[in-house]
C-alpha cells in the first residue's frame, strides 16, 4: 500500500476522535456529529470540545483540542470557517493527526474562501496531517470492531463489503437512507465535499483497493480533478474490484460553442464517458440503479455472457421483462431440449417450458426449486432473472427460501437475480431470509439493469485494452510547419492537409491558390472534373456561404466558379482574408469525420462517426481518450451505428476498416505529440474498398488549457 493511502488510516480507522464544536443544542452539526459517534457504538474514545459546556452527550468536555490529556487521531471540525484555521493550527500542535473539516465557506465562495481553503491545506501539509474537506458531511467506517459513525447524517448502515464516496454531502445522507431501505450494507463511506483540498477519490481508491473487505466501490461524481492519475488508479483498479459511477451532468447546457463539428459534438460528457469505459467503471444513471448494480455485485458471480433465462410464475411481467432485457443488449437464451424435457416432467402441462419459464400461479417451492437448479444446470444459460408474484396458492416465504437455495446446489457458480412482486411488509420478510447472499429486487427493471451491469463488469475486468503504437513519421516536419503557424487560431486549410500528410494520413491531391488570376493554370495542371473550395479562417463552414463548388470541368469553370465564391465571401465576411483550395474530384465512398476536441480536463478526445455535411444532425459518433490503442480504434469503428454501411450493407463492397483504423491511431498520434493542437476535423474522410482519402480538414492551434488535475492539491478522482 502506498504511503499516500495509509494516511487515510487515522481518518477511517481512528482509536481517538475529537469532535471540535461539539453543541448541547440540539438539531445543530456539532450536536449530531457527537450524537452519532456516542449513539451508534463507536468502539473508541471520544472526546467533546467546547470551550462554554462542561459535557455534551453525558461525556466530558474540553476547551480546545490542547487540553485533552491523551493523543488524539482524528478530529471533526464543525466551527464558523473563520475559526478553522486557528482550530487546524491547534491540532497540529496537538499532533493531531488528520482532521476532517465540515464546515462551510471556503473554495465553494470564491476567492477570499479558496485562499482560506489553501491556507489550511499549507497547515496540514506542513505538518503531515491529512484533511477530509473542507465543506463535507463526514465519514463512517461501519466494521462491527469500530462503528464509527462522524457525519451528520442519523442513518448508520448495517456492516458490508460496500465502501462509498460522495462529492456531495446531501446526496450522502440520502445515499445512506436508501443503502438501509434496500439492505445494502456498507463499509466505508466519505463524503469529499466539492472541494476536495487534499483527500481526492484518488486517495480512497488507493486505499480502498487494499482493504480486503471492500468488495465493490461506489462513487457520485460532479467533477474529475486529474483523470491522468485515475485511468491507471482505476484500470488496475477494476482488474479485481467493480468500481460503479454515477456522474451527475450529462446535459451539455453551459457548454461552450465550437467552431468545429467535433466541438460541437463532444463535450465533458462524452469524454466521461470514454475515461469511464477506458478504465473499466460502470457508468450508470441514478443513485437507485447503482445500488441495485451493488446488490448483484457483491452477492452473485459474473455472468460468463449474455444468456438469460427468466423463472416466472406470471407471464406478464416475464414478458415486460424480456421485452427490456432484449431493448438493454442482453440475450433471452434457448433452452437445451434436455431442459425442456426435464422441465415437462417437472411441471404442470398447462407450464411453458420455453424461455420465459411459466410454472404457472399453483407452482410451490418444490416446483420453484427445481425449475431452477434445471435452468442453473443448462450450459446455455449465463444468468437467472425469477419474478415472483406472490398468491394465495402457496407461502411465498418458502418459494423464496426454495429460490435461494438453489444457488448453493449448482454445479457452475451463476448469477440469479430475484424478483418479488409483493407489498411491504412481506417484501421486507422475504429480504430477512436472505438478502445478504441474494440479489432482491421490487421491479424487474432494476432487476434487468443489474443484469446488464454483472454482464458489463464481466467484459470490463476481462477486457484488455493493449497499448496505444507510435509508427514512424515526420514529426519533424509538422514540428516546424506548427512553428511557422500562427501562434492561435486556425490554420489555413492548405496547411491543415499538409500537417495530415506528415503523420501518413492520406490526403487528396491539392492545390493551394491565392489569387483568382492562378486559378486556371492550377486546373490545367490537376485535369479532369474538379472541386473548388472556399478557404479562410472566417470561412470554416464552407457550405453555408456557397464556398464549395463540384464536378467543374475546366479552367473557365473553375474561374466563374471562384468569381462567384469571392462574391459570396465580401458578402459574409466584409474584408476577411480569403484564399482557393482545388482538387481533384474524389472517387464515390463512404464519408465520415474524424476530429479532435480538447477538453480542459480531459485532454484531447478524439471522435469518428458519419461525416459530410449533416455530421451533427446524424449525430452517429462515438469518443476516445488519446493515446487511442488499435482495440480502442477498432471498438470505435464498430460501435457507430452506420457501421454496417462501413462492412458493405446491401451488395457494396466493405470499405478498407484497416485504413481506418490507422487513419484513427495516426491522428491520435499526432494531436498527443503535438499538443499545441486544439481542435481539428477531418470533414470529409472519404473511405473506399481500397484506402482512405481526406478530402477536407480545419486545425486549430494554440495553448494547451490548464487542467483542473495539476493545480496544487487538486488530485481527485
Amino acid at each position: 500500500m502506498s504511503d499516500a493511502a495509509t494516511s487515510l488510516d487515522p481518518l477511517f480507522r481512528p482509536q481517538r476522535v475529537a469532535v471540535i464544536g461539539a453543541s448541547r443544542q440540539a438539531r445543530t452539526i456539532g450536536h449530531t456529529l457527537l450524537g452519532n459517534l456516542v449513539g451508534h457504538g463507536y468502539t473508541g474514545t471520544v472526546f467533546p470540545v467546547n470551550p462554554a459546556a462542561s459535557s455534551v452527550h453525558s461525556v466530558k468536555c474540553y476547551p480546545d483540542v490542547g487540553s485533552i490529556p491523551d493523543p488524539v487521531d482524528l478530529a471533526v471540525i464543525a466551527v464558523p470557517a473563520a475559526r478553522v484555521a486557528g482550530v487546524v493550527e491547534g491540532c497540529a500542535a496537538k499532533g493531531v493527526k488528520a482532521v476532517c473539516v465540515i464546515s462551510a465557506g471556503f473554495g465553494e465562495v470564491g476567492p477570499e474562501g479558496l485562499a482560506a481553503q489553501e491556507r489550511l491545506l499549507a497547515i496540514c501539509r506542513r505538518h503531515g496531517m491529512r484533511m477530509l474537506g473542507p465543506n463535507c458531511m463526514g465519514l463512517l467506517n461501519a466494521e462491527p470492531a469500530l462503528r464509527m459513525n462522524a457525519t451528520f447524517a442519523t442513518t448508520f448502515p448495517r456492516p458490508g463489503q460496500v465502501s462509498f464516496l460522495s462529492q456531495s454531502g446531501a446526496m450522502g445522507v440520502a445515499v445512506l437512507d436508501l443503502a438501509e431501505d434496500l439492505g445494502l450494507g456498507m463499509r466505508m463511506f466519505a463524503s469529499l465535499g466539492s472541494n476536495k483540498a487534499d483527500v481526492s477519490g484518488n486517495d480512497l481508491l488507493s486505499y480502498w483497493e487494499h482493504d480486503e473487505g471492500t468488495r465493490v466501490v461506489l462513487m457520485y461524481l460532479e467533477d474529475f480533478g486529474n483523470p491522468r492519475k485515475f485511468i491507471p488508479l482505476a484500470r488496475r483498479f477494476t482488474r479485481t474490484k467493480p468500481i460503479v459511477c454515477v456522474k451527475a451532468g450529462r446535459t451539455a447546457e453551459g457548454g461552450r460553442a465550437a467552431a468545429s463539428h467535433t466541438g460541437a459534438l463532444a463535450g465533458a460528457d462524452a469524454a466521461v464517458d470514454a475515461l469511464l469505459e477506458q478504465t473499466g467503471v460502470l457508468r450508470v444513471n441514478s443513485v437507485r440503479e447503482m445500488f441495485g448494480v451493488a446488490q448483484a455485485l457483491v452477492s452473485c458471480p459474473l455472468p460468463r455472457g449474455p444468456r438469460v433465462a427468466i423463472l416466472t410464475n406470471a407471464g406478464g411481467p416475464a414478458i415486460m421483462a424480456t421485452d427490456y432485457l432484449v431493448a438493454k443488449g442482453l440475450t433471452l437464451a434457448t433452452l437445451a431440449p434436455a431442459t425442456q424435457e426435464a422441465l415437462r416432467a417437472t411441471l404442470v402441462p398447462e407450464a411453458s417450458v420455453r424461455n420465459p419459464v411459466d410454472m404457472v400461479a399453483a407452482a410451490g417451492p418444490r416446483e420453484a426449486a427445481r425449475t431452477l437448479d434445471l435452468l442453473l444446470a443448462d450450459p446455455g444459460v449465463d444468468l437467472v432473472l425469477t419474478i415472483y408474484v406472490p398468491l394465495s396458492t402457496n407461502d411465498p416465504l418458502e418459494v423464496a427460501r426454495a429460490l435461494f437455495s438453489a444457488p448453493q446446489r449448482a454445479g457452475e457458480a451463476k448469477p440469479v437475480l430475484s424478483v418479488f412482486l409483493a407489498r411491504e411488509p412481506l417484501l421486507e420478510a422475504i429480504k430477512g431470509l436472505g438478502a445478504a447472499q441474494n440479489p432482491i429486487y421490487s421491479h424487474p427493471e432494476d432487476a434487468v439493469l443489474a443484469a446488464v451491469n454483472l454482464v458489463r463488469a464481466r467484459a470490463l475486468r476481462d477486457d484488455d485494452l493493449g497499448a496505444s503504437v507510435h509508427v514512424p513519421v515526420a514529426s519533424a516536419r509538422a514540428s516546424a510547419r506548427l512553428a511557422a503557424a500562427p501562434a492561435s487560431g486556425w490554420l489555413a486549410g492548405a496547411q491543415a492537409l499538409a500537417l495530415l500528410a506528415d503523420y501518413g494520413i492520406p490526403v487528396a491531391p491539392t492545390r493551394a491558390v491565392a489569387e483568382l488570376k492562378d486559378l486556371a493554370s492550377a486546373a490545367r495542371e490537376l485535369g479532369g472534373p474538379l472541386a473548388l473550395k472556399l478557404d479562410g479562417a472566417a470561412f470554416l463552414h464552407k457550405s453555408d456561404v456557397g464556398g464549395v463548388a463540384l464536378a467543374l470541368d475546366g479552367p473557365a469553370a473553375v474561374t466563374a466558379a471562384a468569381e462567384r465564391m469571392a462574391r459570396a465571401a465580401q458578402a459574409h465576411a466584409p474584408g476577411a482574408p480569403f484564399g482557393f483550395l482545388l482538387q481533384r474530384m474524389a472517387r464515390a465512398g463512404t464519408e465520415l469525420v474524424l476530429g479532435v476536441n480538447t477538453d480542459p480536463v480531459f485532454g484531447p478526445l478524439l471522435m469518428v462517426g458519419l461525416g459530410g455535411v449533416y455530421v451533427e444532425i446524424l449525430n452517429d459518433v462515438r469518443f476516445g481518450l488519446v493515446p487511442l490503442t488499435p482495440t480502442l480504434a477498432r471498438r470505435m469503428l464498430r460501435r457507430l451505428k452506420s457501421f454496417p454501411i462501413l462492412e458493405g450493407a446491401r451488395g457494396a463492397k466493405p470499405v478498407d476498416l484497416e485504413a481506418l483504423e490507422q487513419a484513427l491511431l495516426r491522428l491520435s498520434q499526432l494531436v498527443e505529440e503535438h499538443p499545441a493542437i486544439l481542435e481539428c476535423d477531418l470533414n470529409p474522410l472519404v473511405a473506399r474498398p481500397d484506402g482512405v482519402e481526406v478530402l477536407d480538414a480545419r486545425v486549430r492551434v494554440g495553448r494547451q488549457p490548464a487542467r483542473g488535475g495539476d493545480l496544487p492539491g487538486k488530485a481527485s478522482a
